[in-house]
């Protein structure tokens, strides 16, 4: 068996599992139709509206579409719909442009339109309504002060709050009492309404008319993999906690958790944080958490790990993250790369490339998080290759 396949096949797994178009399709079809207009903002905002397209068809007068630059599928354009390719992980004049023009529509919806909301991970970048006083640099500031010092979501979310007139439940006011849909692809801890894309459709403080709905997450997602590889024989074990925090503790945590296992492997999803010093190489939190592990393997232990982001992106690259083992290091070496220089200058992905063990998605059409997925297997199978004679 080629694990680094049957690792690549049971992601796949999971990012069908939510996939953002057939869990908006799903979730739409036996809605009313009514005149609608769509908003979908986030790195899966075209794969959920071809999913709102799917179900409600000439019902949905008009799309306006937010995602990240390179994250646009053509099959969504054409008449009435309006896409902006904006910044992600941090802001930038499109975000604020694409911000205006998101609440100018929502304040202009005619009376007998529903509005129907699809949000899912990078929204907060993506679209910005600064308060009167603040500006585009303090807004990117804050952005990559939060980075760098390795912030979670939740703290994250509440400085930017203090800026911002779109989250923390912006848009949920500026639709005041009107009937509306918010359908989202959750990448939070708890599923949060007022966390997910910093709460742009979070509760307001008096009472509105938005029905919200999850229709993805990291458990879906964890879930197919368990049963994926049941379909292949194997028995994986399913940690029920997401994990998060330092990414040097989540390495650690996962690598005895696998080791300790009975089964014949492990899946864990969730987002670990990255603490990034001034100057940073190529990688993400994904690369960088496969690159900790690696490091950490023992030669010869029987171990295959995959890190990787459901989004296909990993941070500011083009990398989903990587699938590591005990021959990763020497790999990387052997191809000229200072594993412990790349390691401490977060220069990740460029050793993984030289241990050509990045993975390459690109857009999924969905964002539910980070996967951890082990398999307890020959680390000399790992690319098909016959295992050492046993002297």
């Amino acid at each position: 068996m080629n694990s680094r396949r049957v690792l690549l096949e049971l992601f796949d797994s999971a990012l069908r599992a939510v996939d953002g178009r057939a869990r908006v399709e799903e979730w739409l079809r036996p809605a009313p139709k009514k005149r609608s207009v769509v908003f979908a903002i986030g790195k899966a905002a075209c794969a959920m509206a071809l999913g709102a397209r799917d179900a409600l068809g000439d019902h949905i007068q008009q799309f306006f579409v937010v995602t990240k630059e390179g994250h646009v599928d053509p099959q969504l354009e054409g008449a009435g719909v309006t896409i902006l390719e904006s910044a992600h992980p941090v802001p930038d004049a499109r975000s604020l442009e694409a911000g205006a023009e998101l609440a100018r529509r929502v304040l202009g919806l005619e009376e007998n339109i529903w509005p129907i909301f699809l949000i899912s991970g990078g929204s907060s970048s993506l679209v910005e309504w600064l308060e009167e006083s603040e500006t585009l640099e303090s807004l990117r500031a804050l952005n990559e002060r939060g980075l760098a010092a390795g912030w979670d979501i939740g703290k994250l979310n509440l400085e930017r709050r203090q800026i911002s007139q779109l989250k923390g439940g912006g848009v949920t006011r500026l639709l005041g009492r009107r009937d509306s849909l918010a359908l989202f692809i959750s990448d939070v801890p708890g599923d949060d309404f007022g966390v997910i894309g910093s709460g742009l459709l979070g509760r307001s403080d008096g009472e509105d008319r938005v029905t919200r709905h999850i229709v993805a997450n990291v458990d879906v997602a964890v879930s197919e993999v368990v049963n994926a590889g049941r379909a292949r024989g194997l028995e994986l074990e399913r940690r029920t906690t997401r994990f998060d925090g330092d990414v040097n503790a989540v390495a650690e945590q996962f690598l005895d958790a696998l080791r300790a296992t009975h089964a014949d492997g492990l899946v864990w999803g969730g987002e670990c944080t990255v603490t990034l010093p001034e100057v940073h190489g190529r990688g993400g939190r994904n690369t960088h958490l496969a690159l900790t592990m690696a490091r950490s393997l023992r030669s010869g232990e029987r171990l295959q790990i995959l890190a990787a982001g459901t989004d296909g992106t990993d941070g500011a690259t083009q990398d989903a993250g990587a699938i590591v083992d005990a021959r990763t290091v020497e790999r990387a070496t052997l191809a000229g790369c200072d594993i412990e220089r790349a390691w401490s200058h977060f220069d990740s992905g460029v050793a993984l490339e030289a241990a050509e063990d990045l993975v390459h998605t690109g857009p999924t059409g969905t964002n539910v998080g980070d996967i951890l997925i082990g398999l307890k297997q020959s680390a000399y199978s790992l690319r098909g290759d016959p295992l050492p004679r046993m002297l």
